[in-house]
């Protein structure tokens, strides 16, 4: 319920627009560089991951890991794994979008910057509190993957593979 109301806010208020995009090619290239800034979280979690195996007080550095060090370590995995699905899922969403709405593209890349950053906090906090954080990753890549089947199968069927 958050996700559509935090899109559409920054979507209303936000006092941005997309630059005129008429190919896919350059749509693909905005989209491309919009998603530079949805790896911030995760670069961030890299060096925290570091950080932390540097600073942990076990005697073997390669051996059992630490809790510590393990919740920043499956942070970036997961996060990586999310964010390779969050972006093809963009990249053919970017294709589909009229050109009015392709502000959605940047504000999509930064809610998922925003929303891996909360889980983080709350993955650290305690595992039962992390659910939101995951929810507001997951729920609009999942609400972006249905919109692209949708448009694939319903909207434009002969364009499928052209």
């Amino acid at each position: 319920l958050l996700c559509p109301c935090l899109i559409y806010g920054a979507y209303v208020f936000l006092p941005f627009d997309a630059p005129l995009l008429p190919t896919v090619s350059t749509r693909l290239v905005y989209t491309l560089r919009c998603a530079a800034f949805a790896t911030f979280p995760i670069v961030l979690g890299m060096i925290v991951s570091g950080i932390s195996r540097l600073c942990s007080s076990a005697l073997e550095p390669f051996g059992d890991l630490q809790r510590e060090v393990e919740i920043h370590r499956t942070y970036v995995s997961q996060s990586v794994h999310l964010f390779i699905l969050y972006f093809f899922n963009m990249a053919v969403l970017a294709t589909y979008l009229p050109q009015e709405i392709l502000k959605l593209i940047p504000l999509l890349t930064g809610l998922f910057a925003i929303s891996r950053l909360i889980y983080w906090l709350s993955y650290a906090i305690g595992r039962s509190f992390r659910a939101f954080g995951f929810s507001m990753t997951f729920l609009p890549l999942l609400a972006m993957l249905l919109w692209n089947l949708y448009s694939m199968f319903v909207l434009e069927p002969e364009n499928l593979l052209a």
